[in-house]
């Protein structure tokens, strides 16, 4: 027995090399074990000397922990670090890009071809390029938002795709029958669009619905009735502010802020937006 320990002590705290230390940062999802409660980091700040952290649940309700043992991250225990420094580098370890990719180490960013990947809206940008951009820079692809797509045939036709000027369209709800499927086929049919143009979709009614529900610590999205503008209800059932188009964009920053890597996202969108950047990537 080593006397050093002697006295009272948390029998229930683990042994610091058992646990990975991890830095808290903005938009993490966390658990804290002892309550359940469950929330992303809103904010970090020391307070009587120790460092706290807020987290904010999917009805807007924020509770602040200490930092230190008793959280799990994905569902795996670890110890919650303070923010790591701006100026930090990245780990010699990381090797990786948040989409999975092997990191192109020391090579810059390559001047934009003439190829494009085509999102729906600016939320859509935002999520590919958050989890592909690394690779995107590398590759010269640049991502644009096309704000709906009752227009693509035209949009298609004034790019005036061919060899060298391809074009990736990512859709939303991309099903069989749908509006979009029937946008998706007059656009194919039209002049210099076979070999040049390649339309993918999710069946997802929006791009939020492609993150993970356990990564908001959710079982499944929830079900908004017809007629309710869908990210409307879906704000209404976290029980966040959802009134204005600013309610909106900070409540898809909340959703976002998530997102880490493609672990976090579906399937059935990873699988599209690999085979939209190989399609534009492959001679």
């Amino acid at each position: 027995m080593s006397y050093q320990n002697w006295g009272p002590q948390d029998i229930t705290a683990p042994r610091k090399s058992e646990l990975p230390e991890v830095p808290v940062e903005r938009g993490m999802v966390l658990e804290d074990v002892q309550s359940g409660w469950v929330g992303a980091v809103t904010r970090v700040e020391k307070s009587g000397g120790m460092h706290v952290v807020a987290l904010e649940d999917r009805r807007g309700k924020s509770r602040t922990f200490r930092l230190g043992y008793g959280f799990l991250l994905e569902g795996l225990p670890i110890r919650l670090m303070p923010p790591a420094p701006r100026a930090q580098a990245a780990p010699a370890g990381s090797t990786r890009t948040a989409s999975g990719s092997v990191r192109v180490a020391g090579q810059r960013a390559q001047v934009a071809k003439a190829s494009r990947i085509w999102v729906e809206g600016k939320h859509d940008a935002e999520l590919v390029e958050k989890v592909w951009g690394d690779d995107l820079r590398v590759e010269g692809i640049v991502v644009e938002p096309l704000h709906g797509i009752d227009d693509l045939t035209a949009a298609v036709a004034a790019f005036r795709p061919g060899p060298g000027r391809r074009l990736g369209v990512l859709v939303d709800h991309l099903v069989a029958d749908s509006k979009e499927s029937r946008i998706a086929d007059a656009v194919m049919a039209s002049p210099g669009a076979a070999g040049n143009v390649l339309i993918v979709g999710h069946p997802y009614v929006d791009v939020w619905q492609a993150i993970r529900p356990a990564v908001l610590g959710i079982d499944a999205w929830p079900v908004i009735p017809r007629g309710l503008d869908w990210k409307t209800g879906i704000l209404t059932a976290f029980g966040w502010p959802h009134e204005t188009k600013e309610d909106i964009g900070l409540g898809w920053q909340k959703l976002l802020g998530a997102v880490r890597s493609y672990a976090d996202l579906e399937p059935s969108l990873l699988g599209r937006v690999e085979e939209v950047i190989d399609f534009l990537t492959v001679p």
